[in-house]
């Protein structure tokens, strides 16, 4: 199991100048897509991302538990995406830009996938925000549901029911777009 970025938050702690760089380069893509999914702008979940950096380096912050670094920086992203729609007064944002935020490294890949990645996207836009982080810290973070629990302060048992419910609730508006868990 990987560290989570503890080696190199502690690294950076102690003074170390490219840990910082590390950091940024292991988890700036995924925290850009997870405030994606908070704001629904690419651009502005690129500046939640770099704002949640800055207040890393700002705060500085000694934590006791450092076994869950990456589960800190996650929260400090949502806060900041929380943030800024309460600024906004939760209006809307416009879902422009989530083309690029499912841009595939591989260029040859199909445009079929595209569209089958670009329907789920947005099957999972359509459920409820607690699913939706359910789905994405175990998904796509790849998170154990005692992790989770540690990281949202819910049980064990409500993670599951969580993740239990929101893939119901996904495999339903999937299907309802014609695309089976089979397909996936």
């Amino acid at each position: 199991m990987t560290d989570n970025g503890v080696s190199s938050y502690r690294r950076y702690l102690q003074g170390d100048p490219h840990a910082l760089e590390e950091l940024v380069r292991t988890y700036s893509d995924g925290l850009t897509q997870y405030a994606y999914l908070y704001v629904h702008d690419y651009a502005t979940a690129e500046d939640v991302m770099e704002e949640s950096f800055a207040a890393l380096i700002l705060k500085r912050k000694q934590l006791p538990d450092l076994l869950h670094f990456k589960a800190y920086l996650y929260k400090i992203a949502r806060n900041k995406s929380l943030d800024l729609l309460r600024s906004k007064k939760r209006r809307e944002l416009p879902l422009s830009g989530y083309e690029e935020a499912l841009v595939c490294a591989d260029p040859e890949e199909g445009i079929a996938d595209r569209l089958r990645d670009r329907t789920v996207f947005e099957a999972l836009q359509k459920l409820p925000q607690d699913y939706r982080d359910a789905l994405y810290f175990a998904y796509f973070d790849g998170y154990k549901i005692s992790e989770i629990s540690a990281m949202t302060g819910k049980s064990r048992k409500k993670v599951y029911n969580l993740l239990a419910r929101a893939k119901a609730a996904l495999k339903e508006i999937l299907l309802k777009e014609g695309i089976g868990y089979d397909d996936l």
